[in-house]
């Protein structure tokens, strides 16, 4: 927690929504009182922003004060469709398309234009939100990957110059040399962590508990570099 916060005051949520041609994208977007940053939640494979493991997550960050904004990156029919098919969730370019506009739509509000800004990223939205870095440098100030596939950001990986952090289950055996090959890839600051006992789901008893930790840790060491950062070469007035 952070000095000077009332920990009684609840952050404040408001649904948003993005209109789109191909049909609307829906958010929640949670601010703490007195935020310290932002994340914007990437999910893939299926998921939205009602998946509870992400909004497990996002709690842990409000509580360090952290904003945190969850979308759907697939409009409802797109949704509906792809329960079927899953031909949506393995189309990384729409789906960063739909990340890099949320970025753009934060930098433009007086409520969070000015917040350093992380990416949370799991299973194929992880992908996205590398792309999505290396599309905006100047405004993603951290990733981190969930359960993720960051080995589908394809040539972004060596674009991305925000600090990734890459959460795998020490049991997700198909998933881990994927991360491995990815990391190799990235030029920016990065780490994998291995989370004892978790599957791809971390549905292990205090496995996700671990994640969140971990995500938080990251999150508030690199946001807040970058928010001292900016007040250090902030010009003052002369008196």
């Amino acid at each position: 927690m952070h000095p000077g916060k009332d920990p009684t005051t609840d952050p404040v949520t408001r649904e948003i929504h993005f209109d789109l041609l191909a049909g609307r994208i829906e958010g929640t977007l949670t601010l703490p009182d007195r935020a310290t940053g932002i994340v914007l939640f990437a999910h893939g494979s299926g998921s939205s922003r009602f998946s509870p493991r992400n909004r497990y997550v996002a709690a842990v960050l409000h509580r360090a004060g952290i904003g945190t904004l969850l979308m759907d990156l697939l409009t409802r029919e797109e949704d509906a469709i792809d329960e079927h098919t899953a031909q949506y969730r393995f189309d990384i370019g729409r789906l960063t398309d739909r990340l890099v506009g949320a970025i753009d739509w934060l930098g433009q509000q007086p409520s969070t234009r000015d917040l350093p800004l992380g990416l949370f990223g799991a299973s194929t939205g992880a992908a996205a939100a590398l792309q999505a870095a290396a599309a905006r440098p100047d405004r993603v100030r951290a990733v981190v990957s969930r359960g993720g596939r960051p080995d589908l950001a394809d040539e972004a990986l060596a674009q991305v110059q925000a600090p990734t952090l890459l959460i795998v289950g020490a049991n997700d055996e198909p998933v881990i040399p994927l991360n491995e090959s990815a990391r190799q890839q990235l030029r920016a600051p990065s780490q994998l962590t291995l989370v004892p006992g978790a599957t791809h789901l971390f549905e292990e008893p205090g496995t996700l508990d671990e994640a969140a930790a971990l995500a938080r840790e990251w999150f508030a060491r690199h946001l807040a570099d970058d928010a001292t950062r900016d007040a250090e070469t902030t010009p003052t007035a002369s008196s």
